[in-house]
This record gives C-alpha cells, sequence and structure tokens, in this order.
C-alpha cells in the first residue's frame, strides 16, 4: 500500500467516526501539507468515498443529502462555473421555473446580472436572489414552508404552479443515472420538479458531476425529459451514451 492509498483510507474512517471533519485537521493528523489533504479529498470524493465541501469533508448517506447549509458549501467553485455558463444561456424575454437547490441558489446570484426575465420559483433565497435585478419580474409561489431551506411545497404550491406556464425549467437534482433519469431524495422536492416540467417547454438541469451515475429515491423524470445539462466535466461513458441516445445537450462549463 502507498503512503496516499494508506492515508486516503485513514481520511475515509476518520470521516465515517466523526461525519465532518475540516482540512485543517485532517492536515494536522496526517502531517501533510493543506493542498495535499485538498486533493486527497478531491480523489476520494469522485470515488464516492466521501462528500467534500469548502474547507473539509462530510460523510456519505446513502439515503439523503444533507442540511442545505452544508450542501451550500460543497463543490463551490463548480457550481460557480456551472452557474455562470447556465446564466448565458437566458435572455430578456425568457420565463423560466426554477426549483430550490444549492446550484440553483448560485445560478440565481448570476441570473440577477440578466434582465427582462420573468421567474417562477418556490425558493424564498432565489426569489430575493434575483429581484435584486430591478428589469426581472419574480413570481414566488407559495405552500408549506419549509424554513430550512426557504422553501414551499406542497399541494398549493402543486396547484399553483400548474396554473402558470413557462418556457424553460431549471432544475438541479440529487442524482442522474443512465436507467433512471434524474432523480431526488426528497418526496416534497420532487413533485414540485415534476409539476415545473409539466408547465414548461424545455428543461435545463445543472449539477456538478459529483451528481452522475447515482441513485436516489424519488425519480424525477426520465433522460429522455432532459434538453441539455450544464455540469462542469463530462460524464462517464456509459451515462454519455445514454444522454447522446436521449438527445440531451450536455455542456461542460469552462
Amino acid at each position: 500500500m502507498t503512503e496516499s492509498t494508506d492515508r486516503h483510507a485513514r481520511i475515509v474512517d476518520i470521516v465515517a467516526q466523526k461525519g465532518r471533519v475540516s482540512v485543517e485537521e485532517l492536515a494536522q493528523l496526517h502531517q501533510v501539507s493543506h493542498e495535499t489533504i485538498r486533493r486527497d479529498l478531491v480523489s476520494l470524493d469522485r470515488s464516492r468515498l466521501l462528500r467534500r465541501f469548502h474547507g473539509g469533508a462530510a460523510a456519505l448517506s446513502a439515503d439523503q443529502e444533507g442540511p442545505f447549509s452544508l450542501r451550500m458549501t460543497d463543490h463551490v467553485e463548480e457550481k460557480r462555473r456551472i452557474a455562470r455558463r447556465a446564466a448565458s444561456l437566458f435572455g430578456a424575454g425568457d420565463s423560466l421555473f426554477i426549483d430550490t437547490g444549492s446550484t440553483t441558489q448560485v445560478f440565481a446570484e448570476e441570473l440577477a446580472r440578466v434582465q427582462g426575465l420573468t421567474l417562477i420559483t418556490n425558493s424564498q433565497r432565489i426569489a430575493q436572489a434575483v429581484a435584486r435585478s430591478s428589469g426581472s419580474e419574480v413570481l414566488m409561489i407559495g405552500g408549506s414552508y419549509r424554513p430550512e431551506a426557504r422553501e414551499c411545497l406542497g399541494p398549493l404550491a402543486i396547484e399553483q404552479i400548474r396554473r402558470l406556464n413557462a418556457q424553460h425549467c431549471v432544475l438541479t437534482i440529487a442524482a442522474l443515472d443512465a436507467e433512471k433519469g434524474a432523480m431526488d431524495f426528497d418526496i416534497g422536492e420532487a413533485e414540485v420538479a415534476r409539476a415545473m416540467i409539466e408547465r414548461s417547454e424545455r428543461l435545463t438541469i445543472i449539477a456538478d458531476a459529483s451528481k452522475f451515475e447515482r441513485r436516489a429515491l424519488m425519480e424525477v423524470c426520465p433522460l429522455e425529459a432532459v434538453d441539455r445539462i450544464v455540469t462542469d466535466r463530462l460524464p462517464a461513458p456509459a451515462l454519455a451514451a445514454a444522454l447522446r441516445a436521449a438527445e440531451v445537450e450536455v455542456i461542460v462549463a469552462a
């Protein structure tokens, strides 16, 4: 076993035991530089052995995503690149449904620079981010309020969505699989996403590559329902082939 392999194994054990650990702590424990630990965490995250976030790592959970506040610190640089590229795809006159998520939150911050949009969202955070741009109209979907993610879900939210129409739907997801398509861990969020898809003409998914080749509890839509995906790197061959077969455009953010 090489030194790096041995260190990787110890890091995975530490994260599994503690649930969450910082780069600083790992660097001190292993007597290596912060940069070495950051490279280790990138490798372990890509191998699906832990979840890297800005400044540290968290243990994986097989059946749920982390709290919204934790997800906002996860893959920060990748999300910003994705958001910037995705925002460039829309312009004045476009109407968009946008669901709640850490990636769509960053997307909304970038979209606030664009004038003349009409945006419909169930996320208070997203509504506030876009409303900073006085040149766009924001419609806030109501319903059962979840304070942690500042989002509205449930039958009232679904009813309101079904009274509206938009040219585009922009979603973030928890998982993307060649066979099952786009998925989410939360039933309420999956229901909102499906309703938004039904009332829009084109579907854009924005997600970093850590979501690829994973599965989650709730199916949102098949790959055939997706028009394009904006991500930070190309998917593995099997998923790439499935996306081509479904005629999904894959846009990699530089």
